[in-house]
């Protein structure tokens, strides 16, 4: 799995989050993936099949779907009976700040927009809440990148 998919492959370095921040959120270990398909060749099917390849405890969010990746999936993040430490988004930039005050109001730990994902005055909103934040990078790169260190 480490190595399909298409657009979170390997080149590119991202941008939205220094690497103490990354490092600290990759210590935290369930992971809600807003967006997440039910297409295998879907950046958000495939980082968090990597991600539960991994040992990280997926949370897949999808209003359309009952379950994926063999988890239950949740409509949105209210409705996760636990809470999530890291939301892990792939939906467009413009409608993200729902999910943004979503992930606040539950009190996750840390929030990050995908490849080509960002709201600097909801990540700034997120910073002041408390949470972690990365933007416009992909965490199944990331963790790749990580673990050959």
């Amino acid at each position: 799995m480490s190595d399909s998919g298409a657009a979170c492959r390997i080149p590119p370095s991202g941008d939205g989050g220094n690497d103490e921040t990354i490092k600290r959120i990759f210590s935290l270990k369930t992971v809600a993936v807003v967006g997440c398909s039910p297409k295998p060749e879907r950046p958000s099917h495939y980082v968090a099949a990597y991600l539960k390849e991994q040992g990280y405890r997926i949370i897949p969010v999808n209003p359309g779907h009952k379950e994926i990746l063999g988890e239950t999936c949740y409509p949105n993040l209210f409705s996760i009976p636990e809470t999530p430490d890291v939301v892990d988004v792939f939906r467009r930039s413009e409608e993200v700040l729902p999910i943004i005050h979503e992930a606040i109001r539950i009190k996750a730990k840390a929030l990050w927009l995908q490849d080509g994902i960002s709201h600097p005055a909801g990540e700034e909103e997120a910073r002041k809440a408390g949470l972690l934040v990365v933007s416009n990078d992909c965490m199944m790169r990331r963790h790749f990148r990580l673990k050959g260190k």
